[in-house]
């Protein structure tokens, strides 16, 4: 039994792709004619089921049924001959694919403020093309009214380009394994995609960007998986509305950071491991109380980290 989750996100499960054909009844008069044809139509069958050897391009996705704010994993094995990494696209973007025990896999991100419903994946390697069809499942965000005391109501133009460009990493290397470790402790008092009034004022093309957990300053931060600091701020450089910061990069365009911190453990350029300890929970930049929010990144976009936790991440 699982432990209960932060929210009501499903996991991350491999896709099993079944096709349930049926064959028309053969109108023919002979015994043998049915057989025959039967015998022939089961033939074709299977040579569509069935990857051709060696030169058929395989893909698979993860989750099954993903909902907004999930990552959707691409996992390729091209034709063995073929070293290039494949190629994959959603939509009017392309992904990068990153080699991992024989395979390929590219990360895609969905966020709450994409309409839900049908989208085609394309994955091409030199010899072939695959289109898949993914349905994005909606969900229901809940409404939070926030009244914000200081901090200054907009970022800074040093914090806004520091964040910026960290939101853009995509390193080579990938650092973590397995599912995120919880990085606080503490009661979790906003969870991801919630959609906010601030002052009174509806927070247009806004969503939670992460998960809140609610507990003292002072409280351990930990780093939920493996990886370089590759951003620090601080409230008194600028960093007003995150606050004291801590950016950490995981590798292959997954990052996490945490902001509203009261102390910082660790020097930009250092790599930690999962488990160790990089800050102290605050109430630093504009927050409502003691706090960490922690949100996660795959290239470019905040996703759901509940699902990294639990299942984790193919």
């Amino acid at each position: 039994m699982k432990a209960a989750k932060e929210s009501a996100e499903t996991g991350a499960y491999p896709i099993k792709l079944t096709a349930k054909l049926t064959l028309p009844m053969l109108a023919i008069r002979s015994q043998a004619a049915r057989a025959a044809r039967y015998s022939m139509a089961l033939l074709s069958i299977a040579a569509a089921a069935v990857p051709l050897a060696a030169s058929a391009l395989t893909v698979r996705l993860s989750p099954e049924s993903p909902q907004l704010g999930d990552t959707i994993s691409v996992i390729a094995v091209p034709d063995s001959g073929d070293t290039a990494p494949p190629t994959v696209t959603m939509g009017d973007r392309t992904y990068p694919m990153f080699q991992l025990n024989g395979i390929w896999r590219a990360l895609l991100p969905t966020t709450p403020l994409e309409t839900p419903g049908s989208r085609t994946i394309r994955v091409q390697d030199s010899d072939e093309v695959r289109n898949l069809a993914v349905w994005v499942q909606d969900r229901s965000f809940p409404t939070q009214r926030i009244w914000l005391e200081g901090g200054g109501s907009g970022l800074t133009e040093t914090e806004r380009s520091q964040v910026a460009a960290f939101k853009t990493l995509v390193t080579p290397e990938r650092f973590w394994n397995g599912p995120f470790l919880r990085p606080t402790s503490g009661r979790v008092s906003t969870i991801y995609g919630v959609q906010r009034y601030y002052n009174g004022v509806f927070a247009n093309d806004y969503y939670h960007r992460g998960v809140d957990y609610a507990t003292g300053v002072g409280t351990p931060i930990i780093a939920p998986a493996a990886g370089r600091i590759s951003l620090i701020g601080y409230e008194n450089q600028g960093f007003r509305v995150h606050g004291n910061t801590i950016g950490l990069d995981h590798g292959q365009g997954v990052l996490s950071i945490f902001i509203h911190l009261n102390d910082i453990y660790v020097r930009d350029g250092d790599f930690v491991q999962a488990g160790q300890t990089i800050g102290a929970v605050g109430n630093t930049g504009s927050s409502t109380g003691p706090h960490l929010h922690w949100g996660l990144y795959v290239n470019g976009a905040a996703v759901d980290p509940v699902p990294w936790r639990y299942d984790g991440v193919e």
